[in-house]
């Protein structure tokens, strides 16, 4: 197998027939044999039926059904590791990110012998919050993240076999792509591409925060050493308070007078510490996740053209 396409469906059905139409014009071009791998990840329209009737057509299509919606990270990952092409581009079936992008990313990938040619938005899509809210994300997370990721990634990308092969040995199950896209390793091109755009946005601003929470605890522990460090200031900057307080009483009569300040103090103090507690939480709850080691998804059923379709395991 030459090249596999790997995409998932979620609220997709609009879009499959146009999809497949260009990405198998695409994969013609450069692959003598190639698989499209359809993943539903538990979607509530009818990509399903869709995605049945493209196989029905094409031999080369493969569906994964899994049981119900887990996540458009963990879906990905599921296709990734049914992959048999020498080659996989991974893209979404949306048409926000072109199909035809997998010819440019093949001469790419031919002209500097990179392992992966990865999408790079010059200018990130969508409004001013949009855009704002997403150049945060991106410098709040190589901050408090161990592992820098460039800004403005696309989902689309060419993959070598054994880049993948590699990849799919995370075993997270708090699945943030990004992270494990760039921890893997091995030589990794940036492209520049245009993304277009859609209505109704499955990634609404809660589903955004979630990610950003599941990303930074993911991939770090440096805000629990900040919760160390901020500890350490603030004793330091109350005990050095107490001091002079101590000091203007005994040399000089002086005292704080005033119930606000008080108030303030301890609402400061009880946030920070409510605030530290649940950073805490967060972190112990993965941990209880992890170690459950349950699978990210389940696949309710596979069709394959070359082997009898069976029930996921």
């Amino acid at each position: 197998m030459d090249l596999s396409i790997v995409t998932t469906m979620y609220q997709s059905a609009p879009y499959l027939e146009e999809f497949y139409r260009r990405i198998s014009a695409s994969a013609q071009g450069c692959a003598a044999e190639y698989e499209i791998i359809f993943v539903n990840d538990g979607s509530p329209d009818n990509s399903m039926e869709v995605a049945l009737a493209l196989y029905e057509r094409d031999k080369g299509v493969r569906v994964i059904e899994l049981s119900r919606n887990f996540g458009h990270h963990k879906a990905m990952m599921t296709g990734l590791s049914h992959a048999r092409g020498r080659l996989v581009f991974l893209i979404d079936s949306d048409l926000e990110e072109e199909p035809e992008l997998l010819q440019r990313f093949q001469a790419e990938m031919q002209a500097t012998s990179a392992d992966v040619v990865y999408g790079v938005q010059r200018k990130r899509k969508g409004g001013p919050f949009e855009r704002v809210s997403g150049y945060v994300f991106y410098k709040l997370f190589n901050f408090l993240s161990n592992c820098e990721v460039p800004q403005n990634v696309v989902t689309a990308r060419l993959m070598t076999q054994n880049y993948v092969a590699n990849l799919v040995k995370h075993r997270d199950r708090e699945v943030f792509l990004l992270g494990l896209w760039m921890i893997t390793g091995f030589r990794q091109i940036p492209v520049v591409v245009q993304k277009g755009s859609k209505k109704g946005s499955t990634y609404n601003l809660g589903r955004k925060l979630s990610v950003f929470v599941n990303s930074i605890t993911s991939f770090s522990n440096r805000p629990l050493v900040l919760i160390f460090y901020i500890g350490c200031i603030m004793s330091l900057v109350s005990g050095a308070t107490a001091l002079y307080l101590v000091a203007n009483w005994l040399f000089f009569g002086g005292f704080l007078a005033g119930w606000s300040s008080l108030m303030l103090s301890l609402w400061f103090l009880g946030g920070l510490t409510i605030l530290s507690i649940g950073i805490v939480g967060i972190y112990l709850a993965k941990v209880f996740t992890e170690v459950k080691d349950r699978p990210y998804t389940v696949i309710r059923k596979i069709y394959d053209h070359g082997e009898k379709e069976r029930d996921g395991v």
